[in-house]
């Protein structure tokens, strides 16, 4: 398997922490508008509603990538998973899966793409247990586990 699952792990990582910290200086910024705004007596009540919506928004958001974040840090990268499960990397002769959290295509540096999916995604009911070699349906496509970290 050409993969690496420490690096995968650590971009998965920093991809995350890249969106809580996006969420949260979003947060900052409509916070400080908000304030600035605050001292203005003309201000329009419906801007105001918009941006603690927006807010409130952000506030969900990072809360679910920092929950998504602690889920990501019960992985062991040094574990060589056996059978299909959390924190297993799955090869097929199509694509490459980090059962994980639900963060989509990851670019590894030697230009492989990776999908990092979650538990609750509907592929991984069908690769849940399995082992290489093992074969799967999915999208009426019958495919081949050909690596499994």
């Amino acid at each position: 398997m050409e993969t690496n699952k420490k690096e995968l792990f650590y971009k998965c990582l920093e991809t995350i922490n890249e969106k809580i910290e996006q969420y949260q200086n979003r947060m900052d910024q409509i916070k400080e508008s908000m304030e600035s705004n605050d001292i203005k007596t003309d201000y329009d009540e419906d801007n105001k509603g918009e941006m603690l919506s927006d807010f409130e928004k952000n506030a969900g958001y990072l809360s679910e990538a920092q929950e998504q974040k602690e889920e990501l840090s019960k992985i062991d990268p040094d574990y060589k998973n056996e059978r299909i499960g959390f924190g297993s990397i799955v090869e097929t002769k199509e694509q490459y899966y980090f059962i994980a959290i639900p963060l989509g295509e990851i670019s590894m540096e030697n230009g492989s793409k990776i999908f990092a999916i979650s538990t609750k995604a509907p592929i991984y009911k069908e690769l849940e247990g399995k082992q290489k070699g093992d074969t799967f349906q999915f999208n009426g496509k019958e495919q081949e586990i050909t690596g499994l970290e």
